[in-house]
């Protein structure tokens, strides 16, 4: 299964604005999306707002994202750039 490594940047971290944006993103692919901070074991529906919160991402915090299907790697690009980006988060 692909996966890529990112790491967070922005500020605040995976608050509810990134991770609303995140679950979006990832709901514009078939693929399944899972997504786990590096230094923990359990690995949450990218897909799931609630689920990407309870990951308590902090700024410097490394994800890793995993994608399965047809557009696997779309999805992998796209969803690290919006990380990489920093969410575009102002604060």
């Amino acid at each position: 299964m692909p996966s890529r490594k990112v790491t967070i940047s922005n500020r605040l971290g995976l608050h509810a604005r990134p991770a609303m944006l995140l679950a979006e993103r990832a709901g514009t692919f078939t693929s399944t999306i899972g997504v786990r901070r590096t230094d923990a074991k359990n690995t949450v529906d990218g897909k799931s707002i609630m689920q990407l919160l309870m990951l308590a991402g902090t700024a410097g915090t490394i994800l890793e994202i995993t994608a399965e299907g047809d557009d696997a790697t779309n999805a992998l690009a796209s969803i690290a750039e919006l990380i990489e980006r920093g969410f575009e988060d102002d604060e």
